[in-house]
């Protein structure tokens, strides 16, 4: 049920480089107040906080960028030469090493040229000194590139051990089902981009060993539990069936042979239909599509009636969804903003516990939600 209402406009003096309007929104659980924290963005596709309180957003069409808390933007130089912008292609997920305090060090997830105009996603890490990145070292590169642009996935989650890179199928669905590469699939490496010995498919012929799940359509968002433990990713179904998955090692979850959606303009079925032994159930799945982007699982520390609830963007409505959670199960969805700040990429919660979305256009924006 939509229960978002503007119910107020007050305008807030601090030292931007424009005007900032904070508008407060009821839920049914928070009321809260959306704040442009910063605009002129070139599609922002992720954002992750430094530990000084600064943002990193990467911008689709190849920037990168600095953003301050009080809205002042500047540019990130350095990045990785064989970085191209085509499709939905382009620079992708950032994420940051989790001893980055020591070592200054993240890693980007970006669409790599490859021969004959073809591309794949690809990922390296690299050290931020300031507002240059330096020591860029390729970590993945994604079997086989492809021609076309779509499809590229993108996000990254680093823990303690591991660096998951969540890619998609590159509008070649069959492939999604053979581990002889990547596409379709969620990748697991250590932080060093060396190889982790429990993999699901280490040593089984003819399948890469750096898949750790596959049947994967386009994987747009990932979080982790609250508990530390279970990975949840969303991703993009065709003309229907978007789902949220928790994700096991080695599970397939079924693209193209099981969906909930259908084929485009024709609405014909896709596969066998939405059910079939040894493949996943999406926990929860959107009919029609809602073209989710962006996750975050709420600690509460702000938020505190949405601890443990997920928010995710929308692209296709311009939504903010939150899904009630119970025990790794959805009982409840509420659907916030209304379109009123277009296409939603990015949901993070802040170290702070304020909410923060990135909005994609030409004239991208950085929104803050912070509840009253």
């Amino acid at each position: 049920m939509n229960t978002t209402h503007l119910i107020a406009a007050v305008f807030v003096s601090a030292c931007l480089p424009f005007a900032v309007t904070a508008e407060s929104i009821a839920s049914e659980k928070h009321s809260f107040t959306v704040e442009r924290v910063a605009q002129g963005l070139k599609h922002p596709w992720s954002l992750v906080f430094l530990p000084n309180g600064d943002m990193l957003v990467s911008e689709r069409n190849g920037g990168l960028k600095r953003v301050t808390r009080e809205g002042i933007v500047s540019d990130i130089q350095g990045l990785p030469e064989k970085l191209v912008y085509r499709g939905q292609g382009g620079l992708l997920g950032l994420t940051l090493s989790p001893d980055f305090e020591t070592s200054n060090r993240l890693f980007i997830a970006y669409a790599e040229e490859g021969e004959f105009r073809k591309s794949g996603t690809a990922v390296s890490s690299a050290i931020l000194d300031g507002n240059t990145l330096k020591n860029i070292t390729p970590i993945f590169s994604q079997s086989p590139k492809l021609a076309g642009g779509r499809h590229y996935g993108g996000r990254l989650l680093a823990t303690d051990e591991h660096l998951y890179i969540a890619l998609g199928d590159r509008g070649n669905r069959d492939k999604a089902q053979q581990n002889n590469s990547h596409i379709g699939t969620l990748v697991r490496l250590k932080l060093d981009g060396s190889l982790p010995s429990d993999n699901p498919f280490v040593g089984q012929s003819g399948s890469l060993a750096e898949i750790y799940s596959y049947g994967h359509r386009n994987i747009q968002g990932m979080t982790l539990d609250n508990d530390g433990k279970t990975l949840w990713t969303h991703e993009h179904g065709p003309q229907g069936g978007d789902e949220l998955n928790p994700i096991s090692k080695g599970n397939n979850y079924g693209w193209p042979t099981i969906t909930y959606g259908v084929n485009y303009g024709t609405g014909s079925q896709i596969g066998t239909g939405t059910a079939q032994d040894g493949m996943e159930q999406p926990v929860h799945y959107w009919v029609p599509s809602i073209a989710p982007s962006g996750m975050e699982m709420i600690s509460g520390k702000k938020f505190q009636q949405w601890q443990g609830d997920i928010l995710l963007g929308s692209l296709k409505f311009g939504l903010l969804v939150r899904l009630d959670m119970d025990n790794g199960k959805v009982i409840g969805e509420e659907r916030l903003l209304d379109g009123h700040y277009g296409r939603i990429r990015d949901v993070v919660e802040s170290p702070d516990g304020d909410i923060y979305l990135l909005t994609d256009s030409s004239n991208g924006e950085v929104l803050k939600l912070s509840p009253l």
